[in-house]
């Protein structure tokens, strides 16, 4: 028996996550990416170097803006605007994270919104597309069909 996840969540949701001050996501998301990146299930390239980034999780309204310093994730505290700015709901950044889809189908199909630096977009476009993923993360993707 396979799990189905429900990834569609109640618009309520997004009222209350847009009350959730950014730096507040930032430092869980950032901690997420940072184990991540420890457990060397992600590395950045060198040329995410000192830029900024924010990704929204739109049906959930919360948006996390952070750097990377050093080849580490770090929560960006600053209110100025991000470098690349992208943004779809958790379901569409669930496919993209198990590599069920890739970001130019999200784009294409307006399920993925893109803003900010092109290039830089198109560099992180890249290394997602390229980054491995773990053996866990695989098997939960045969899960969820």
């Amino acid at each position: 028996m396979s799990a189905t996840w429900n990834l569609n969540p109640p618009a309520l949701f997004a009222q209350l996550g847009r009350r959730v001050p950014t730096p507040v996501v930032s430092l869980h998301f950032v901690a997420g990416l940072e184990l991540a990146r420890r457990l060397k299930w992600l590395s950045p390239p060198p040329e995410l170097d000192g830029r900024s980034f924010a990704i929204t999780i739109e049906d959930l309204g919360l948006r996390s803006a952070f750097t990377v310093r050093d080849s580490a994730f770090r929560p960006a505290w600053s209110r100025a605007p991000c470098e690349l700015e992208l943004g779809a709901k958790l379901a569409d950044l669930f496919r993209l994270i198990r590599a069920e889809t890739d970001a130019d189908t999200l784009f294409f199909q307006r399920r993925l919104r893109i803003s900010g630096d092109t290039e830089l977009g198109l560099i992180v476009k890249n290394w997602l597309d390229a980054a491995p993923r773990p053996a866990w993360l695989q098997r939960m993707s045969g899960a969820a069909g």
